[in-house]
């Protein structure tokens, strides 16, 4: 009986240091040994981070403006009031704002006029708001690329360890293997997050530009009305 216990104990042991051993394989101690190859990922995805959150507080912010900011306009044009209308864009800052500046400061010549110097202000804040998403999208592309080389690289250094060495043993072939393919599945995941990252930002210049083309054709609505 104290033979059986003293196995089951061992056993239990065994089990326990095994589970212990597994636990201590954690993600970043696979992550330490993607490679060399791991680094350009590392500042792919710092980078990928930066550009979201610069280009996502510049969005928002030139998507924000008063909801008032256009009744405001259409009161001081319908009152004769240009100069507090010219005034009241002036100081908002905003892409809405500039392109209804642009269209004031042309008030007096004739509505194609006016929609074409609107349209190229609404050019010129659409691409400011698109400026560096080229970035995201590059690095949606390249990233896996990246994983795929570090894979490809580490494959090749095993295979020709392996045929220097003469070592056949299946763990350190499965070893090797498994080490040689978190770059790409680093690559994958990383290529993954800049997609949706430059996905959603898209979306929000988009909406963006729609409330631009909204308040454009509102204005001239609004010049097409009778004055006081």
């Amino acid at each position: 009986m104290s033979i059986l216990l003293q196995v089951v104990d061992t056993t239990m042991h065994t089990a326990q240091t095994a589970q212990q051993t597994v636990a201590k394989i954690s993600l970043w101690g696979l992550l330490g040994k993607g490679g060399v190859l791991m680094y350009p990922l590392y500042f792919l995805l710092i980078l990928a981070i930066f550009m979201f959150f610069e280009r996502f507080i510049a969005i928002r912010k030139a998507s924000r403006i008063d909801a008032n900011f256009m009744h405001m306009i259409r009161d001081n044009i319908l009152s004769n009031n240009i100069s507090s209308a010219k005034s009241l864009a002036r100081n908002t800052d905003s892409p809405v704002a500039r392109i209804i500046e642009k269209g004031l400061r042309r008030v007096g010549k004739p509505i194609d006029v006016i929609e074409k110097s609107m349209e190229s202000v609404g050019r010129l804040e659409l691409y400011k708001m698109e400026k560096n998403l080229n970035i995201l999208s590059l690095i949606a592309g390249i990233a896996p690329m990246f994983g795929f080389l570090g894979t490809i690289v580490g494959m090749i250094e095993l295979f020709f360890e392996i045929t220097s060495t003469h070592t056949f043993e299946l763990d350190t072939i499965a070893g090797g293997i498994y080490v040689k393919m978190i770059t790409s599945g680093t690559g994958l995941i990383i290529g993954l997050i800049a997609y949706i990252m430059h996905n959603y930002l898209t979306t929000q210049v988009d909406k963006t530009a729609n409330e631009m083309e909204v308040a454009s054709t509102e204005f001239i609505d609004i010049l097409q009305e009778p004055t006081k």
